[in-house]
């Protein structure tokens, strides 16, 4: 059985390092086009903030809509970091520090809130994550903070309040976010992210504590009743999930020139189409995330050419997509077909 999850795990980072290499391969030779070269980074924090959530709903068993608000988080603390340390740090260190403070934030936030809001279960928490993401995104959109000679400079009114010297520098500007973030993201560090989100999550389901998550997942009383640490385990799966999601962000803001707190990136909208890649990708399966991810992220974009009917197809492929995951007759006639095939 072991051997099996091993295996398992090395098909799943193998797809994903094949795909890298046909997509290079692709980009090289001049078949793929520059609109499509700029969409393999976001492909690839898609996948690494479902592969988080995947954790979270489909290892933990706990609904959570509030993903993005870590992925906001990681990525403004992530930027305001690099835009201060610009002209001051090299560019290698500079990203490698930025990444592990937009983690760490996200961590720390994903603890914060975790306390009191994994007493809840259900539609419950859903909601309170929900409103959480939304909170995160208006609370950033009202901060104006300024760095000068004389250090950091906070405002919640405009910036005109922030009472820098001339040659001070407005880096969070409210609404208007964080213009200019060093371009530091590619697609090979977006590949290798996913990769260590891959490593640091399968080896966790696979280990002794992921077997006490997934308990808890099964039946929280049985769980309790045998001496497990449900707050512990609950906490532990939480955090690190809110930190994966913070990773994503760090992505996100490194790759795109202005950084805002807009409803597009991390609101309702963008949380329900992460969980759309979970659903579809298989509550539970961290290799049917990440197919899910990239496939129907680029979708949309492969259909652009059908204009008036992209999104009726896209909309088909949801509804197959659904069907063959999680139709029961389909499922036992996957099983039967591995089944045969094994005999064989």
């Amino acid at each position: 059985m072991k051997s099996k999850k091993i295996r398992d795990n090395y098909i799943t980072y193998a797809v994903v390092i094949l795909a890298y290499i046909i997509f290079q391969i692709l980009a090289s030779t001049g078949h793929l086009s520059s609109h499509m070269k700029g969409l393999l980074v976001p492909m690839t924090y898609y996948a690494v903030i479902a592969v988080a959530l995947n954790l979270c709903v489909g290892i933990l068993g706990e609904l959570s809509i509030g993903h993005c608000g870590f992925m906001c988080i990681g990525a403004f603390t992530s930027a305001f970091f690099s835009k201060v340390t610009e002209e001051s740090i090299p560019q290698a260190p500079r990203f490698i520090l930025a990444f592990i403070i937009g983690i760490a934030f996200a961590a720390l936030f994903g603890f914060l809130i975790g306390i009191p809001v994994l007493r809840l279960k259900g539609d419950y928490l859903a909601i309170v994550t929900l409103a959480f993401g939304e909170i995160i995104k208006n609370i950033i959109n009202a901060f104006y903070i300024g760095v000068d000679s004389n250090g950091i400079h906070f405002s919640m009114k405009n910036s005109m309040e922030l009472g820098m010297d001339p040659e001070g520098e407005v880096i969070v500007n409210g609404a208007m976010g964080i213009t200019g973030t060093p371009h530091d993201a590619n697609f090979t560090i977006g590949i290798i992210v996913l990769l260590l989100t891959l490593i640091v999550v399968q080896n966790l389901v696979n280990s002794r504590d992921g077997r006490a998550i997934m308990a808890i997942r099964d039946n929280y009383i049985a769980a309790e009743a045998t001496g497990i640490n449900v707050t512990r385990y609950k906490m532990m799966a939480f955090t690190i999930s809110a930190a994966i999601a913070g990773a994503a962000g760090v992505l996100f803001s490194h790759n795109i020139t202005t950084l805002t707190a807009s409803s597009q990136y991390f609101g309702y909208n963008a949380s329900i189409m992460i969980l759309v890649y979970v659903v579809l990708g298989g509550i539970g399966n961290i290799r049917g995330s990440v197919i899910a991810a990239c496939i129907l992220y680029m979708l949309p974009e492969l259909l652009r050419g059908l204009n008036t009917y992209r999104m009726l197809i896209y909309s088909i492929v949801l509804i197959v997509m659904m069907i063959v995951n999680w139709s029961p007759k389909v499922i036992d006639y996957r099983k039967k077909l591995v089944a045969g095939f094994k005999k064989g």
